[in-house]
């Protein structure tokens, strides 16, 4: 299907052709002239805006837009859905969730994971487990050589001594199979001392550090077993760790926004003036019943924030004060590659979480799910009807989104949320494809306008 999408942001307007990627910034005339699936009739543009433009400047803007039409710049042809839909290629596992921890010492409000627990009885990976998953990985990866382990909770770190013998086993590990595995580190930071940070500044390529903003928005969110707030007591720590790192090595700080602060920009701009360049503040999934989960309603003052977090983005870059706001990355030269733009994380197929139990499910976010549980490190086989099934649950195979502008930028949401929500992983969540629009105009934009200087 060859389509456009148009869009204003702030005085500026845009147009995205849908399936090469090509951006063009455009004055409204020819704004005027481009529907979604073609470009308007010549007789149909005459009549419509004979009182609006000259007819020289209609026919002048008519002749060039066919030239780019014509030239493949535009309404382009979809060179993918053959590729996709006859894929018969075997998938390898390139990255592994490894659950170190089922329990956390937060008692954060909007916790999927249903605070550590994920469904279960709290627990700790044990080594012995860990070592069968750094295997495992190492074998299903096949001809890869980097291979992606992201050490997570509840709170990784309350087994962070475990850590240490994973990842000393890994680095033996790497060598002896010719991999490079890359460990990235997702926590609350409570835990955080002099030893810890510098052992993970040492050994993450990322981490990840949790807190959600203004004191007042995290410490009615994020809170303590006693019930009082932690952002007093982590965001020394956060700022320590931080400047520990240098600029070849990444981190972020990670926030989550809820019902209870649509008024999220606040809440980025808060982490951006205390020095962090890289941030994400992300809307919160819950079930519709749930007094934090987002709802429609939400949208007008969600897409207003981040229409205020693109203009704060554009002055701070004038003033070289630039921070990256996690959600507004974008490459506007052609990737990701194609196969992750098709098919989104690889849940399931090229990405897997491990439990402290060792067993194998498509991603962090299901487990406990027993319908979707793959195997486990121990026999190493997973289940490959399963897989199958997340390998095929691609944009193509997705009636939403095979008429979507946004496919090739968000590759059909979350799979967990499709279901969660719908019970189904090829109906998108809803919710979130329209705040995923959104911000990937806001990103268009923003780079557009980088790039013009």
């Amino acid at each position: 299907m060859s389509l456009i999408h148009k869009f204003n942001q702030g005085d500026d307007r845009y147009l995205i052709d849908v399936n090469s990627g090509v951006v063009h910034a455009v004055d409204e005339l020819v704004y005027d002239l481009l529907e979604e699936n073609s470009l308007i009739t010549k007789e149909k543009a005459l009549e419509i805006y004979k009182n609006k433009y000259s007819k020289e400047e209609l026919l002048e803007a008519y002749t060039e837009l066919e030239e780019l039409i014509d030239e493949g710049l535009l309404y382009t042809e979809d060179l993918y859905e053959d590729i996709a839909m006859n894929d018969k290629s075997k998938s390898f596992i390139k990255a592994l969730c490894l659950n170190v921890a089922h329990d956390c010492n937060l008692k954060c409000k909007y916790c999927f994971a249903d605070e550590g627990e994920y469904k279960g009885c709290r627990k700790l990976l044990t080594p012995e487990v860990g070592k069968k998953a750094i295997d495992f990985v190492i074998k299903k990866s096949g001809p890869r050589k980097n291979i992606e382990v992201d050490l997570f909770g509840g709170e990784p770190l309350m087994n962070f001594e475990t850590i240490k013998e994973i990842v000393d086993y890994a680095r033996e590990q790497e060598k002896l199979h010719n991999k490079t595995i890359r460990f990235t580190m997702t926590t609350n930071a409570t835990l955080l001392n002099d030893e810890i940070m510098e052992y993970i500044d040492k050994q993450m390529g990322n981490i990840v550090l949790s807190i959600d903003g203004r004191k007042e928005v995290n410490d009615s969110v994020r809170v303590r077993v006693d019930g009082s707030g932690s952002y007093e007591r982590i965001l020394p720590k956060i700022k320590t760790m931080v400047d520990r790192r240098d600029k070849s090595k990444q981190y972020y700080v990670r926030g989550t926004f809820t019902r209870a602060n649509t008024d999220f920009y606040e809440d980025v701009k808060h982490l951006a003036d205390l020095g962090f360049k890289e941030v994400s503040i992300e809307p919160v999934v819950l079930p519709d019943e749930h007094e934090l989960s987002l709802r429609r309603e939400d949208l007008p003052v969600i897409f207003e924030q981040y229409d205020k977090l693109y203009e704060d983005l554009l002055q701070r870059h004038k003033e070289d004060r630039d921070f990256k706001f996690y959600h507004f990355n974008i490459d506007l030269q052609g990737g990701p590659c194609v196969y992750k733009r098709i098919s989104g994380c690889g849940a399931g197929h090229e990405y897997v979480a491990v439990t402290p139990d060792g067993d194998i499910y498509p991603c962090h976010q299901f487990v406990g799910n027993e319908e979707f549980k793959m195997g486990d490190v121990f026999n190493e086989n997973i289940n490959m009807e399963i897989s199958d099934t997340f390998k095929k649950a691609h944009i193509y195979n997705k009636p939403k989104c095979r008429e979507c502008w946004a496919r090739f930028y968000c590759s059909g949401g979350c799979q967990a949320n499709n279901f969660n929500f719908n019970g189904d992983m090829n109906i998108p969540y809803d919710l979130g494809c329209e705040m995923q629009k959104k911000r990937i105009e806001c990103a268009i934009a923003l780079k557009s306008k980088v790039m013009e200087e």
